[in-house]
Parts: structure tokens; C-alpha cells; sequence
């Protein structure tokens, strides 16, 4: 509160004192009391809305975590369904005659790649490309009439799932020709 005349500002203590209450005064404990009570109810709200709060966020996070699982299953489930649509080509082109069997499994093969590009796969391309080892791994060095470090024979194709290599292409790269590097 602040003192018109003085302009000088009197808390709620220097009040009480002013209107002739004593510190030991009942008046002055029932007030002190009732003040305790209030500050008891304020923490004890407090309390509540954190421990609320807290148990929302476990929720949360739970909730978060089992939606999480069920699109990752969706995910799968997904990519399973468009798989066993080459599972049962493979098994009418096993069944057919032999005569149509590489034009089944070409098909076949159309399809997959199909599926896999559909869901983000796409192969690495490497033969004759430099040899990189972010995207292969080096299975044999041998001499060739290519310059040296370059992809010569792709043993296991690699593929990317959108950005990120899944598999490494194993591939075998050139030393160079032996002949040119003695001279």
C-alpha cells in the first residue's frame, strides 16, 4: 500500500501493526493461520496440477509408442502384401511349362522391381562408375584394362531406401593394367 503524503509503500504486516494489532495477538495467529492455510491449498494445488501433468506426459509418451508399433506393423504389412503378389507369380511360373518360364520369371522380375521402387528401394548403380566405399564394398581387386578404381564387375547389387544405403554393392575393382604401371 502506498502512503499518499509520503509516497512510501507499507506492506500488510506494518497494517496490522498500525491498527493496533500485536504480534501475539489471536487476531494476528488467526490471520497468520488462515494465511498458512492459503499457502497449504495454493502448494497442495500445485502439487495436484504437476503430478497431473506428469501423469499426462507418461501417457503420452505410451500413447506415442504404441502408435508408433502399429504403423511400423502397418508398414510391414504393407510391404508383405506387395511381396506375396511375387510369391504367387513365382509359383504359377514354376508351374507352368518350360517353354514360358523366362518370360514368367522376366515378368516376375519387372514386377519386383516394380514393388521395391513403389516402396523407396532403388538399386546403387556401380558397374563402371569409380569405386566408392560409401555405397560399395570391395570383394576382389584384380588387373584389368580399366583404370585403376574402377567398379569392373558387380558381384551383389546394393540398393538406397529413399536416401539411406541398406545394402552395399559387393563389387570387384581393377588394379589397372599391370604392363602400363611397370614402365
Amino acid at each position: 500500500m502506498v502512503d499518499a503524503e509520503l509516497g512510501t509503500e507499507h506492506d500488510e504486516h506494518d497494517e496490522r501493526m498500525d491498527c493496533g494489532l500485536a504480534k501475539n495477538s489471536p487476531e494476528a495467529k488467526s490471520s497468520l493461520e488462515s494465511e498458512m492455510e492459503e499457502h497449504k491449498k495454493a502448494y497442495a494445488e500445485l502439487n495436484d496440477q504437476l503430478l497431473r501433468l506428469a501423469a499426462d506426459f507418461e501417457n503420452f509418451k505410451k500413447r506415442t509408442a504404441r502408435d508408433r508399433e502399429i504403423f511400423i506393423a502397418l508398414a510391414n504389412e504393407r510391404f508383405a502384401i506387395d511381396i506375396l503378389e511375387i510369391a504367387d507369380n513365382l509359383e504359377r511360373a514354376l508351374s507352368s511349362d518350360d517353354t514360358h518360364i523366362r518370360e514368367g520369371i522376366l515378368q516376375i522380375q519387372q514386377l519386383l522391381n516394380a514393388q521395391l521402387l513403389h516402396n523407396g528401394i532403388t538399386p546403387i548403380d556401380a558397374l563402371k562408375s569409380s569405386f566408392n566405399p560409401e555405397v560399395h564394398e570391395a570383394i576382389a581387386q584384380i588387373i584389368s584394362e580399366e583404370s585403376a578404381g574402377t567398379v569392373i564387375e558387380v558381384v551383389s547389387k546394393g540398393y538406397r531406401m529413399h536416401d539411406k544405403v541398406i545394402r552395399y554393392a559387393k563389387v570387384i575393382v581393377s588394379k589397372g593394367n599391370q604392363k602400363n604401371q611397370e614402365v
